[in-house]
């Protein structure tokens, strides 16, 4: 795995631990060839090592800029990004994204998607200029497909949001999170969870500036979005009430702070 992380050797069949064989993919561990071919048919939807091979047969066949070999390629891509195998999925996604460019143009209803994929590799490598250029050019390819008022176009404003907040463009990362907001309360009306999840970025931003009761109102908000979606006893309650308590205590306000903190607590117990 990209981290360096051991993988717990359990068998991908019948759960036992310290299975000793791995599969050629990495991502899975069987006790022997028996439990190992008991799970093959599923498994090879997702073993790596099977699709690469495919791949290359698919390149012999086909060529190399054929839309069946960059769609083989994104799922490369997707299946190496959820292993964290990060340099492997980069380099399934540009070749995908050379791919559906070559083939169907700058307009290509496939290259947003290889886009902000790219681009959250980049921000999860600390590549915050790559990643900002490359969701810039996702959040365009969207806005072309779909116009402004799209699901896609919002998650990736708050992706370019977020990019621009960590340089420092705290201004211009409001800006996009409030055009996402926008959006998503347009479409699924405020008591929504990824409503929720714009209010909480644009708190991230306040609170950077340094407007600790602005960014406390505003996630007061989220608690109250989190609170009638999933009822009081829930996992995301509790992060928010963490959440406000902090950022009470930032401000020096330490009752209301111990109340959340005390009532997340109290959640937790009970769940």
């Amino acid at each position: 795995m990209e981290a360096g992380l051991e993988k717990p050797k359990i068998c991908g069949t019948c759960g036992a631990v310290e299975a000793p064989l791995k599969c050629p993919c990495k991502a899975v561990f069987y006790c022997n060839a028996e439990c190992q071919g008991a799970s093959w048919r599923e498994h090879r939807k997702v073993c790596t090592w099977d699709l690469e091979r495919k791949l290359e047969r698919e390149r012999g066949r086909v060529g190399e800029d054929d839309l069946a070999i960059g769609e083989a390629c994104l799922k490369l891509g997707n299946l190496y990004c959820q292993q964290d195998r990060l340099s492997e999925a980069e380099e399934k996604y540009l070749e995908a994204l050379r791919i559906f460019v070559a083939v169907q143009g700058e307009r290509s209803e496939n290259a947003p998607c290889v886009q902000m994929n790219l681009g959250l590799i980049y921000d999860n490598q600390g590549r915050v200029d790559d990643a900002l250029r490359m969701k810039k050019r996702g959040l365009r390819g969207y806005r072309r497909m779909y116009g402004d008022g799209h699901l896609k176009v919002a998650m990736a404003l708050s992706n370019v949001g977020i990019c621009l907040g960590k340089k420092g463009q705290l201004e211009r990362a409001m800006a996009k999170f409030e055009k996402a907001h926008a959006i998503l309360a347009g479409l699924y009306g405020e008591d929504h969870e990824s409503v929720a999840g714009a209010l909480g970025n644009m708190a991230t931003v306040l609170q950077t500036q340094g407007k600790g009761a602005e960014a406390a109102a505003m996630l007061e908000k989220v608690l109250d979005i989190k609170r009638r979606t999933h009822g009081s006893d829930h996992d995301h309650v509790v992060t928010s009430l963490l959440n406000l308590g902090r950022a009470y205590g930032k401000q020096g306000m330490l009752e209301d702070a111990l109340t959340r903190l005390e009532e997340g607590l109290g959640i937790v117990r009970r769940i």
